[in-house]
């Protein structure tokens, strides 16, 4: 049985309206109109034989169809971008200082340089793990390139909401204790400030017990029951339990996940690519 080529157009138009979320957002994104990408979008419908978006007044979602195929889409339309660049695009050299909080390295730090890597092997990078409080100074005073950061100003590409939990230990229940004992990070994290601000709202008692700088200290300290503590919910051990209402304990705003980069480094064509690269890849991480 013949089956009908896929286009590289119509994938681009898929692609474009899954991360964009509907057909007016992908549109400008691919240069076509929205009429033009519904078409290019039927089409690809009609070659495989199936329904691959569920259209709703607002948001597009993927039928079991649409999810089997984005990630060979993806692939495609990463190798074609390979080969394009193997043949007509020029081979980034040079080194990256990249800063990312301990919290967030794992989660989403991984899947962007999942994509940035495989192509641009001659680029250094060299990792700074440190709070977002240490990290926003050093990309003012030049001494890194990009860092993926909580903001706590209007810096930086925004990128997705990070929600923020209490976490406890199920083996000794501090929560249940008057008044609360906490672990916080340094003076000035917006998680202390979080976590402080909630409590006095809520005209609930609490003594500090614990400081540490770093997430491995703060998850040792709920460990061993010596307190509880604000983290980014995308770095809670399973073993750690998420407190909430019925713990006792009011909800936390979440914090505001921006990528930043210094000034001394524009115009730098890997720091460029890779900046591009969080960007696309994180506006999607982060929101699902």
């Amino acid at each position: 049985m013949t089956y009908q080529d896929l286009q590289m157009d119509w994938l681009k138009c898929f692609v474009a309206v899954v991360d964009a979320g509907s057909l007016s957002a992908a549109a400008p994104q691919v240069h076509r109109s929205q009429s033009a990408v519904s078409m290019q979008l039927k089409k690809l419908e009609a070659a495989l034989e199936c329904q691959l978006l569920l259209r709703g007044p607002r948001q597009h979602q993927l039928t079991p169809e649409g999810q089997t195929l984005l990630g060979y889409a993806r692939r495609m339309l990463d190798l074609h971008a390979e080969t394009q660049a193997a043949f007509h695009g020029k081979e980034l050299t040079g080194r990256i200082r990249l800063g990312v909080p301990d919290d967030y390295a794992a989660t989403y730090l991984t899947p962007a340089l999942k994509r940035f890597a495989p192509y641009h092997g001659k680029v250094e990078i060299e990792l700074n793990c440190e709070q977002s409080t240490s990290l926003i100074p050093r990309i003012e005073r030049g001494d890194l390139d990009l860092a993926l950061v909580s903001r706590d100003s209007r810096k930086g590409a925004f990128l997705f909401y990070e929600p923020m939990v209490w976490v406890g230990s199920p083996q000794f229940e501090v929560w249940r204790r008057d008044p609360l004992p906490i672990a916080v990070y340094e003076s000035t994290s917006l998680a202390k400030h979080n976590a402080i601000n909630t409590l006095a709202l809520q005209g609930r008692r609490y003594r500090v017990v614990y400081n540490s700088s770093s997430l491995a200290g703060q998850i040792a300290a709920v460990e061993s029951g010596l307190a509880i503590a604000v983290l980014t919910q995308c770095s809670v051990p399973a073993h750690l339990e998420i407190l909430g209402s019925d713990h006792g304990l009011g909800p936390l705003a979440p914090m505001e996940v921006t990528v930043i980069r210094s000034q001394a480094s524009k115009g730098a064509e890997a720091v460029d690519r890779l900046y591009e690269v969080l960007v696309k890849t994180l506006r999607i991480t982060g929101a699902s």
